[in-house]
């Protein structure tokens, strides 16, 4: 299937996922798996921090280039429940830096650097790196299927913080962000949905923005800093 194709089908079969999900003093929870998660390749959930050079709201969620004709990103997952091939991989964080030179939606045009959370085991980590490197299939697949080059798979220490919908990612000495979500006159978050592109398909995503971006990683050719530019957090509830 054609990458957005792809991305389109797996939004319209996760959209009655919507009809599930609960808020908790504004932040982003999502129903609990079932018993089915050990039938399952994978059955993860837990929250989305993702930031990128792009001005609010990022262009590349609906299918149009970047600002600037090319986008510098961070993608951060935090599971907060979750299995992979029956391993538990619950409270683990996987983060992935990418640059994506044109269209968000071309394929094999992304690079990429994956951090996996450093208290994650052996088996942790392999089952982590087989879900998002899209060797389990599913909508993980379909993401991976925009990545052309892995540049490093890295280990590192990762603070992954969203209270109140304020949001804050530290990964060691190389990340650092803190985003708010937009809101509405009565305090409802602001949210994006039915998009050609999500990284986190069938899903509502909470439009923010990011104070603070900071990218450093200069042994492998990701230095950047941004500010006051595109963010955005969500719930996920990932399986295959």
């Amino acid at each position: 299937m054609p990458i957005i194709g792809a991305f389109i089908a797996r939004l319209d079969q996760g959209r009655s996922m919507e009809n599930h999900s609960l808020k908790k003093d504004q932040t982003m929870t999502q129903t609990q798996p079932t018993s089915e998660a050990s039938t399952k390749a994978y059955s993860l959930q837990g929250t989305l921090l993702e930031a990128c050079s792009c001005r609010t709201l990022c262009r590349c969620w609906i299918g149009e280039d970047p600002d600037g004709g090319a986008c510098d990103s961070f993608l951060a997952y935090h599971i907060d429940r979750g299995e992979i091939n029956g391993v538990d991989v619950t409270g683990l964080t996987y983060v992935e830096v990418v640059k994506i030179p044109g269209n968000v939606l071309t394929p094999q045009s992304w690079k990429r650097v994956s951090y996996v959370d450093a208290r994650a085991t052996d088996e942790q980590q392999a089952a982590i790196l087989d879900a998002w490197h899209g060797r389990l299939g599913g909508p993980l697949a379909d993401l991976n299927n925009l990545v052309g080059e892995d540049v490093a798979i890295e280990t590192a220490p990762i603070e992954h913080d969203l209270k109140g919908g304020e949001g804050t990612l530290v990964v060691g000495d190389k990340i650092r962000a803190t985003m708010a979500p937009y809101r509405s006159a009565y305090g409802a978050l602001t949210t994006l949905r039915d998009s050609i592109f999500s990284t986190i398909p069938g899903a509502p995503a909470y439009i923010a923005k990011a104070s603070e971006h900071v990218v450093n990683i200069p042994e492998h050719g990701m230095v950047w800093t941004f500010k006051d530019r595109n963010a955005i957090q969500g719930d996920f509830l990932l399986e295959a």
